[in-house]
């Protein structure tokens, strides 16, 4: 169980997962020293080469020990097969480009065969300078707690750690949609023909099908992809919080929890309509 002296109210859900995995592999005892010293601040550095990380950390002696810390990175192919799962589910793109991690995205990795978290401790690769033999040691303890609050602030550093960039992901998402492009479509011929007396605009319109009044919302074309991305709303506030309490009369007994009561229900009525318009609209 996390050291609730530890756990930050802040901490996304991801990062918070990446610390349970690592006190799931049974190392209580070590980690809680460390959690001591990510809380202190004995990390003094921490900085990413590629999908490695290097970090300085404080500890008895005087001058800071060194950290390296690894995972084991995917392949090219097995990268290829992740981003166009990502690619095939517009809502993991949408919040990956608003900073956020979608709360199932490890089902993309899973239906490929892959975890994108640790799945063992033998997943882990690290290595400090300190003279203790054990392993993980309070200061690669440390590290890992650090990246958790690294997480929470870019969750596509988890991602670099299996050998991707926040650049390189975004760019093959936007690879795959532009393949994905229809061709456009012929423009009209606006041109009178010569001898004439028509004018551009009125050959146009004869070459158009009368609209019917009950089809005029309806668009049966395959919509341009780069320009329809659908997001979920950018907070969880309703038509309901702009509104405002609902104005029972006050000398009412029992009309604050009566209102209260019809406020929940009406908001998980809008919350609930908007997921499945969120989920109508990607089908």
């Amino acid at each position: 169980m996390s050291d609730p002296s530890y756990t930050q109210p802040s901490r996304e859900w991801w990062a918070q997962r990446w610390i349970d995995v690592l006190e799931s592999f049974g190392w209580v005892r070590r980690l809680a020293r460390a959690r001591v010293y990510a809380r202190e601040g004995n990390v003094l550095s921490l900085e990413f080469k590629g999908p490695k990380v290097f970090a300085l950390v404080q500890g008895t002696a005087p001058e800071p020990y060194k950290v390296t810390l690894s995972l084991d990175p995917f392949t090219d192919e097995q990268w290829g097969y992740i981003i166009e799962s990502m690619a095939q589910r517009a809502v993991f793109s949408a919040k990956l480009l608003a900073g956020e991690m979608p709360q199932n995205i490890e089902e993309v990795f899973t239906s490929n065969g892959l975890s994108l978290f640790p799945f063992t401790k033998f997943d882990i690769h690290s290595k400090c300078s300190c003279p203790d033999p054990a392993n993980p040691c309070k200061h690669i303890g440390a590290v890992y707690y650090l990246l958790g609050d690294r997480f929470s602030e870019d969750p596509f550093v988890l991602f670099q750690l299996r050998g991707r960039t926040k650049e390189q992901i975004i760019e093959a998402l936007r690879q795959i949609r532009s393949e994905g492009n229809p061709e456009p479509a012929a423009k009209p011929d606006l041109e009178a023909p010569q001898g004439s007396a028509e004018t551009p605009y009125d050959a146009f319109l004869a070459t158009q099908k009368p609209i019917e009044v009950n089809q005029f919302w309806q668009y049966t074309e395959q919509l341009e992809p780069s320009l329809v991305v659908i997001t979920p709303p950018p907070s969880g506030e309703t038509v309901l919080d702009v509104l405002g309490p609902i104005p029972f009369k006050p000398s009412a007994s029992g009309n604050a929890e009566t209102a209260q009561a019809v406020m929940d229900y009406l908001k998980s009525i809008y919350q609930n309509a908007s997921q499945q318009a969120v989920m109508k609209a990607m089908n």
